[in-house]
């Protein structure tokens, strides 16, 4: 890390420091993505509400958008969507009165986005 360097080449060494630094945030973060949008998926899989267990099982976690510094990661269920709100936020009957709400994505999402904070941090702090 204690290099020397001449006025003339200061510039460049730390161009060259902010450039590392760059490279070390960006694979930090996109690592914390993609292991976050993981844990989302396990935790909806896992309190997702279980009749046949094809609603828990069709939950799966994309890459939808990856760049050098950048990487989004979907949650979703691409076979039971239609479901998903349905059961986060209960619906009304056909003959009147409501079915219950079970929440299951909200928490997840929750518990995803603390995870993703705590380890961009730890990342950032030990990189």
């Amino acid at each position: 890390m204690g290099r020397k360097v001449s006025i003339d080449g200061l510039a460049d060494a730390v161009i060259q420091e902010m450039e590392e630094y760059n490279k070390l945030a960006a694979d930090t973060m996109k690592k914390a993505v993609d292991r976050a949008g993981k844990t989302v998926r396990d935790q909806i899989k896992g309190s997702a509400p279980v009749r046949t267990g094809k609603y828990a099982k069709s939950w799966t976690a994309r890459k939808t958008k990856e760049s050098s510094t950048a990487l989004q990661v979907t949650v979703y269920s691409p076979s039971r969507y239609m479901l998903a709100h349905l059961l986060e936020h209960g619906h009304a009957k056909r003959n009147g009165g409501r079915v219950r709400a079970i929440p299951h994505i909200a928490p997840a999402e929750a518990n995803g986005e603390e995870q993703l904070t705590q380890e961009i941090i730890r990342g950032l702090q030990n990189g």
